[in-house]
C-alpha cells in the first residue's frame, strides 16, 4: 500500500509577475527562478493557477499541490477544466495568472520543450503512436531525444541499433516485449495505450502526467493498464487525470477534485468520496454514492 500524504493548504499568492526577483534571506538579492516553495518534499506546486478564454475562464485560482513519489490523480466533471490544467502545467497553454514551481522551480514561462527536458513529461488523451511502424521504432524514435539523434535519421542502421537493447527493455517493462517486431496497427487499444506509456517512459520523465489513461477499455484492459501503472510509478511521481473512480480509488495517494475550473475538493479518495459537494457536481446529488462511478 502506497502511503498516503496529508491534507496541505496554501495561502494563496496574488502577485503580478512571480517570476521576478525577490528579496531572499539575510537581505540578499535570489532570483525567483528557483524558489523554496514549501517545507514539504514537492515535486509539483501551483499558485493562483488561472486560464481565461476570451471572458471564459477555465482554470480559475488552482493551488495544487504533488508529493514526490506520489499518484496523484485530478478528476472532475466533464469540462471542469482537468485538460487545460495539464496544458497549462506542461506549458502547452501560457497561464493568463498565477505561478508553477517544478522542484522549487519556477516554470510558468519556461518553453513546453524546455519543461519535458526537466523531466515533466505529459502523455495524450488520444492514443499517439506511430500506427504503421513496428513496436520496438516507436520505442526507439522516443529514445533518440534525449541522445541527440531525434532528427539524423541519415545515420547508419547500426548507430541506431544501439538503442534497441534499452527500447526492448522498457518494453518489458509494460509488457510488450512478444509485440516488439508487431506493426503497431495490429495492436488491441489496450496494448497501444501501453506502448505510449513505454514513449513517454523513454523521456525519464520525473513526473509523469497521464491524460485519462483508461479512456475507452474493456474491463480488461483497465485491470492491465492499472498494474502497470503502479508498476511504473515506483520511482517517480504521477499525476493523472481520470474519469474512472475505481481505477482512482484503487491507485491513488491522493485526489484533487475540480469543478467549473476551480478546487472543489482535495484529499484521500475515502475523503473526497464522502464530501457531497463532490457528490453534487458529478451526478446531481449529494446523497449518490460516487464508488465506482465512470464518467
Amino acid at each position: 500500500m502506497r502511503p498516503v500524504v496529508g491534507p496541505a493548504r496554501l495561502v494563496p499568492t496574488r502577485k503580478k509577475r512571480p517570476h521576478r526577483i525577490q528579496q531572499g534571506e539575510a537581505g540578499r538579492v535570489a532570483p525567483a527562478a528557483y524558489v523554496r516553495v514549501s517545507n514539504e518534499d514537492l515535486i509539483l506546486q501551483t499558485r493562483d493557477l488561472s486560464k481565461d478564454f476570451r471572458g471564459f475562464t477555465a482554470v480559475n485560482g488552482v493551488e495544487l499541490r504533488v508529493a514526490r513519489g506520489s499518484i496523484h490523480a485530478l478528476i472532475g466533471p466533464n469540462g471542469a477544466g482537468k485538460t487545460t490544467c495539464f496544458n497549462l502545467l506542461t506549458r502547452f497553454l501560457p497561464a493568463t495568472r498565477g505561478a508553477i514551481f517544478f522542484n522549487s522551480v519556477d516554470i510558468t514561462r519556461t518553453a513546453a520543450q524546455d519543461v519535458a527536458r526537466r523531466g515533466l513529461i505529459r502523455s495524450f488523451q488520444i492514443s499517439s503512436v506511430f500506427a504503421q511502424l513496428s513496436v520496438l521504432r516507436n520505442v526507439r524514435i522516443a529514445l533518440q531525444r534525449p541522445t541527440g539523434l531525434s532528427y539524423q535519421f541519415w545515420r547508419s542502421g547500426r548507430v541506431l541499433d544501439r538503442l534497441d537493447e534499452r527500447a526492448r527493455e522498457l518494453l518489458d517493462q509494460v509488457g510488450l516485449a512478444s509485440d516488439a517486431d508487431r506493426r503497431t496497427v495490429e495492436l488491441p487499444y489496450g496494448r497501444k495505450r501501453a506502448l505510449e506509456i513505454a514513449t513517454t517512459l523513454a523521456a525519464e520523465p520525473e513526473l509523469m502526467l497521464l491524460d485519462e489513461p483508461t479512456q475507452g477499455m474493456g474491463h480488461e484492459d483497465v485491470g492491465r493498464i492499472t498494474e502497470l501503472i503502479r508498476r511504473v510509478a515506483v520511482g517517480r511521481t504521477v499525476l493523472m487525470v481520470e474519469h474512472n473512480m475505481g481505477v482512482v480509488a484503487g491507485l491513488c495517494d491522493r485526489i484533487t477534485v475540480l469543478a467549473r475550473g476551480s478546487v472543489l475538493a482535495e484529499g484521500s479518495y475515502a475523503e473526497v468520496s464522502a464530501d457531497a459537494a463532490v457528490r453534487e457536481a458529478y451526478m446531481g446529488g449529494s446523497e449518490t454514492e460516487l464508488q465506482g462511478v465512470t464518467h
